[in-house]
């Protein structure tokens, strides 16, 4: 599973999504926008949308799943192993 979450330095919901991750020991590749303001595209690309995190879930065998926001109902089954 590859996990790819776009973020800005003074999101709540995004440090909110990564201590989540951290908890169930998942590792992440993280795309700071405001650091990186290039992909800021590429972030509403995938998701349609103008807000951050925007978390990409990839597993490889099936289509990514993209979840916007700090959604526990939707990101726990997500990176379920």
């Amino acid at each position: 599973m590859q996990i790819t979450m776009y973020t800005t330095n003074v999101c709540s919901s995004c440090r909110m999504v990564k201590q989540y991750l951290a908890t169930k020991g998942l590792k992440y590749s993280e795309i700071n926008i405001q650091e990186q303001p290039d992909k800021a595209s590429e972030a509403f690309n995938i998701s349609g949308q103008m807000s951050v995190p925007v978390v990409v879930i990839n597993r490889g065998d099936e289509s990514p799943n993209v979840i916007v926001g700090y959604n526990l109902a939707k990101l726990a089954p997500a990176v379920s192993v």
